[in-house]
């Protein structure tokens, strides 16, 4: 009989169920279930809907059963920087608040009266992003201290939900990383840190590695999907996951992970908290095997999301490549922006950019497209140049996984940019990561570097 393994995939707007396996040396998979992921308003605060999360999880692992492909373990990723307070009872304080919530305006001013801005850096290597945990918790602490008082744990969401499945509280390195309160030095929390920020430090228990099991399913648990298997540890954060499954046989290569956030970057085995490294807006995130992910976070397709979504799915994403190719615009707008990163219409937040800019205003829906992916392939150029300048080192090709290694028309545009090798795929990276971390806890795999090249054997691989 085959062992199955379960990834469980939550990304900012949906979440799949992927069961995996190996066979005659390659890796096979399918995903079994999907569903979505919306955010809720609570008390004027935009939130996840994690009760109904958990109740999607559950249905993807009842339908191993009815497809009696019974998995022996089960991972799940999810976004970063998110995280619930839980009080003695277990119960979680206040709201599962998202990301993209405004909770967080002006905190970064609350935090750099205790501790500069360059110096956090020089602590953490973790660049500034206003929604990083350190900020939410400052607005916690600065617009509802109560819940930092009566909390006696946080966990970060997939931590949250593998304590729903076993009843075990277990807190993941990589995702812990982009909290900005962990030390690349000690790889652990930075407790004088969170104590000079008037944070609990005994809310932040231990740190555990991928591949650590956290329990089995709860009896509960158990009765209700009809099989019992292992919860283990993937690297939690998502992009950590992607980057697990980089198909690269060599050490020169710079990945793009490429989905809602595009996420460039490499692996390296120490961070780099320089002046010139933070000035460059670069982040030093735990990897597998406590290497650093190096990268540089960019809008992504979350952008072409929003246009999808207000043209009312008149396209697919794949038709949106189309009509992008036959625009003639060649206006180019900074991805980053913060006016782009929950924009009530991203049509008409592109067209005061471009008016404020002094730049020619899109005006059909090819053009806005074709805004969208010139802007990209050019924010990838400029984050590479910057990653060579800072290493001091010359890469010669690109690995885009995800679900934007689909999008064939970007990943042109990208390998004319770089003027680099673009090798496309696997488009489920994340979940592949999730799998083979898996794996290797189950002693199918010796090592990362042997999970890679099962990885590169195992799909495909498209070349610009």
């Amino acid at each position: 009989m085959k062992n199955y393994y379960l990834a469980i995939d939550i990304g900012a707007s949906s979440g799949r169920h992927i069961i995996g396996s190996l066979n005659n040396g390659k890796i096979e998979y399918e995903e079994i279930y999907r569903f979505s992921n919306n955010f809720v308003k609570r008390e004027n605060e935009l939130c996840w809907d994690l009760d109904n999360l958990f109740f999607e999880i559950i249905k993807g692992l009842k339908k191993c059963k009815e497809l009696n492909k019974i998995p022996i373990s089960v991972g799940i990723d999810t976004w970063a920087v998110d995280f619930v307070l839980l009080d003695k009872n277990d119960n979680i304080l206040g709201n599962s608040v998202s990301y993209r919530d405004s909770r967080t305006k002006g905190m970064d001013k609350q935090v750099y009266k205790i501790i500069s801005e360059n110096d956090l850096y020089k602590r953490t290597g973790i660049q500034k992003q206003i929604f990083n945990s350190i900020y939410q918790l400052m607005a916690i602490k600065n617009k509802n201290p109560k819940l930092l008082e009566e909390a006696t744990y946080i966990l970060m969401i997939p931590d949250y939900f593998n304590f729903l499945l076993t009843g075990n509280k277990v807190l993941e390195y990589t995702n812990a990383t982009t909290t900005q309160l962990v030390s690349p030095i000690t790889k652990d929390w930075d407790y004088e840190l969170i104590e000079m920020l008037g944070y609990n430090k005994n809310l932040f228990k231990p740190l555990s590695l991928p591949r650590t099991i956290v329990g089995r399913l709860k009896s509960k648990i158990v009765s209700e999907v009809g099989f019992d298997c292992n919860v283990i540890l993937p690297a939690t954060h998502d992009t950590a996951s992607a980057v697990v499954a980089i198909p690269t046989i060599r050490d020169d290569t710079i990945y793009i992970s490429s989905g809602t956030w595009s996420l460039i970057g490499i692996e390296r085995e120490f961070a780099d908290c320089s002046i010139e490294s933070k000035n460059a807006n670069f982040t030093n995130e735990g990897g597998y095997n406590y290497k650093f992910r190096y990268l540089k976070n960019i809008m992504g397709l979350w952008m072409v999301q929003l246009l999808k979504k207000e043209l009312k799915d008149k396209y697919s994403f794949e038709e949106l490549c189309k009509i992008a190719e036959e625009s003639n615009i060649s206006t180019i707008i900074n991805c980053n922006d913060n006016v782009f990163l929950n924009p009530n219409s991203i049509i008409n937040e592109i067209k005061n950019y471009c008016i404020e800019n002094n730049l020619e205003v899109p005006k059909t829906e090819a053009d806005f497209a074709k805004v969208i992916y010139n802007s990209l392939s050019v924010c990838y150029k400029n984050a590479i140049l910057e990653i060579e300048n800072l290493t001091g080192k010359s890469y010669k090709s690109i690995n885009i996984v995800g679900g934007g290694s689909n999008a064939q028309y970007l990943n042109k545009l990208t390998a004319n940019a770089t003027k680099k090798e673009v090798i496309a795929g696997p488009k489920e990276a994340t979940a592949l990561g999730n799998l083979v971390v898996q794996m290797i806890a189950e002693n199918k795999f010796k090592d990362l570097s042997e999970a890679r090249k099962c990885i590169y054997n195992s799909f495909s691989l498209k070349k610009y």
